[in-house]
């Protein structure tokens, strides 16, 4: 029934028991509960969007452009081509094996996907879809931080499905706790490296496999040959959508001694000119989640030089899109991910350095780097991290076709589009024995054959 929360004790199994009757295993069935997924979302849209108003101030159109459209191009790429994705895969076979070789994509089992609150909606609905298409139950626990748009997947997917094939399960830490502590096939997290760390060691006392979406430190490099204004303008840009509470927004800028100044009041200029003079006012400006964040934010800023903003009111969590220029490695800004709208700037005097120094770091999900220049484009693609961007913010995140995932401490695992199809699917090994040459009884004892010959035969015909 819609709205109401499954009895968590046990529900795993409830799950399994349902998924080996067979049922989501038809490519029509996946299908047909996708469609009524899309349909129901284009038809609470209004409902989604006051949601998301409530829970983080989001405006409508940051409502729609990054939590609704996203989860409609999921939701109409898996529809589309779910049937080829799951076709079995035929690949070579050695000469001298007798058969036929492919891969044949199945299903986990049961899944549990745990979202977090910055983009409740698509990062719960997301994961879920490509769970779906790939043949798995799911089950889904949205973030309690972001309640209001928590009950209104609830009630989506209670519509959709049936609760032993898809449901959610609200509630917070204890909740999760308790599904953590039941048998999964597959778990999905999003949100923090600590808590990523609890979610692992959970899933390893059954060797269950995850994906671990998480965050780190974002560079966003800006060289002497970069467009000094249009790197200004996407930086703030990717700094401020959501009120900076995005795993993939740039975390700090690291900017060359000759441009930073300059680049500080463009950034200036393009926080106003998004916002206006008082960004408070602002239709089109969020707000941080809650009174915790808030504080932890505004305590970063303790003693720093704040170039840009820096003013807030804790009675409508309200931070002002914030620039701290001057910032040193060792200040307290650099030591954890910032996950707000502070932005740091540093600067440097040598590119090369700083791309090394970048190299010997823990990996963030995004490197951004704003340059003109071949040869550093070329370099900075090579820094090890979950993607690079090169001369512009997050929208790597809305490509489908690209796979978004972090590396070390930034995650494990990757999803979108076909990726989220294979990151909840086995891919089965199937080798089908056919007739051949007697001479193949040569792979019997006792054996006769010189091993000149053998190794000959291997070579050539293996």
């Amino acid at each position: 029934m819609p709205g109401t929360s499954p009895r968590i004790e046990g529900l795993a199994e409830r799950q399994r028991t349902a998924f080996r009757a067979g049922a989501s295993l038809d490519l029509g069935r996946r299908i047909e509960g996708l469609r009524r997924l899309r349909s129901a979302v284009l038809a609470r849209e209004p409902e989604i969007s006051t949601a998301l108003k409530a829970d983080l101030g989001k405006c409508e159109f940051e409502a729609y452009g990054s939590e609704i459209a996203p989860l409609l191009a999921e939701l109409d790429t898996a529809i589309g081509h779910v049937r080829r994705w799951a076709r079995p895969r035929l690949v070579g076979t050695p000469l001298l094996t007798p058969g036929t070789s492919y891969v044949r994509p199945e299903p986990y089992g049961v899944a549990l996907v745990i979202a977090p609150w910055n983009y409740p909606l698509q990062l719960a609905l997301i994961p879920a879809v490509g769970a779906i298409a790939a043949g798995n139950h799911v089950v889904v626990k949205p973030s309690e931080h972001a309640p209001a748009t928590a009950r209104v997947i609830q009630t989506l997917l209670g519509e959709c499905f049936e609760p032993d094939h898809v449901c959610a399960v609200l509630g917070a830490v204890p909740e999760t706790q308790e599904l953590l502590g039941q048998r999964w096939d597959y778990v999905f997290y999003t949100g923090s490296t600590n808590v990523g760390r609890i979610v692992m060691t959970a899933a390893s006392g059954n060797l269950t496999p995850v994906t671990l979406e998480l965050g780190g430190k974002n560079p966003c490099v800006v060289t002497e040959n970069a467009d000094i204004r249009a790197a200004a303008k996407r930086i703030a840009w990717g700094k401020c959508f959501n009120a900076g509470q995005t795993c993939v927004a740039p975390d700090f800028v690291l900017a060359h001694r000759s441009v930073r100044a300059r680049l500080v009041e463009e950034l200036g200029a393009a926080i106003e000119a998004f916002y206006g003079p008082d960004p408070a006012r602002s239709p089109d400006y969020g707000r941080i989640v809650n009174r915790a964040h808030l504080d932890r934010l505004t305590a970063m800023l303790e003693g720093e030089h704040v170039a840009i903003g820096g003013g807030s009111d804790p009675a409508t969590l309200y931070l002002a899109p914030t620039v701290v220029d001057g910032v040193r490695w060792d200040s307290p800004l650099m030591r954890e991910e910032i996950f707000g709208p502070v932005l740091p700037v540093l600067d440097y005097d040598d590119l090369a350095a700083e791309l090394e120094r970048l190299a010997t770091r823990p990996k963030p999900l995004t490197v951004y780097l704003f340059s003109r220049d071949a040869s550093e484009k070329r370099t900075a693609e090579a820094i090890p991290a979950g993607a690079v961007v090169i001369n512009d913010t997050l929208i790597h995140f809305t490509n489908p076709s690209l796979p978004f995932g972090g590396v070390g401490g930034s995650g494990m695992g990757a999803y979108h589009g076909r990726h989220t199809f294979e990151t909840f699917s086995h891919r089965k090994a199937v080798l089908r024995r056919r007739g051949f040459p007697r001479l193949l009884g040569v792979r019997w004892p006792p054996y006769r054959l010189p091993m000149w010959l053998i190794k000959l035969s291997l070579k050539w015909f293996g």
